[in-house]
């Protein structure tokens, strides 16, 4: 089993950074993929980023590709996703998530692919 917790969510203005951490619980996490999605009011949860489990391989959404950074450091059993350049557009429900397989080198962007989810962090920009 693999449980994640987000942390790192916040206000911030249009052009600031956030980073946020996914601690997860578990020793499987480091051996599978992990994926960042959002979801603000009213819409569907979407993809954000996702990176294969040894780091090879790195999937952006286009709203988000030059302006996130997913990374993980497998010692620590953490993912993260940096945000630069934030826009109000990114205001939303953050989630981490992992595959739901082990030893994938690719990535898919349906919240199906993935098995485990965390609570969500809040990110709020203003204009």
């Amino acid at each position: 089993q693999v449980q994640l917790v987000e942390s790192g969510g916040g206000l911030g203005q249009a052009g600031d950074s956030l980073r946020l951490s996914c601690a997860a619980s578990g020793q499987s996490f480091r051996k599978r993929v992990a994926g960042w999605f959002r979801q603000a009011p009213g819409k569907e949860r979407e993809f954000v980023a996702a990176l294969t489990w040894n780091g090879g391989n790195t999937y952006y959404a286009d709203s988000v590709k030059g302006r996130f950074t997913i990374s993980r450091d497998n010692a620590k059993n953490t993912a993260f996703l940096q945000m630069n350049n934030l826009k109000p557009e990114d205001t939303a429900v953050y989630y981490c998530a992992a595959a739901r397989t082990l030893y994938a080198n690719s990535a898919g962007s349906a919240p199906s692919d993935f098995g485990y989810w965390g609570q969500g962090t809040q990110v709020t920009v203003s204009s």
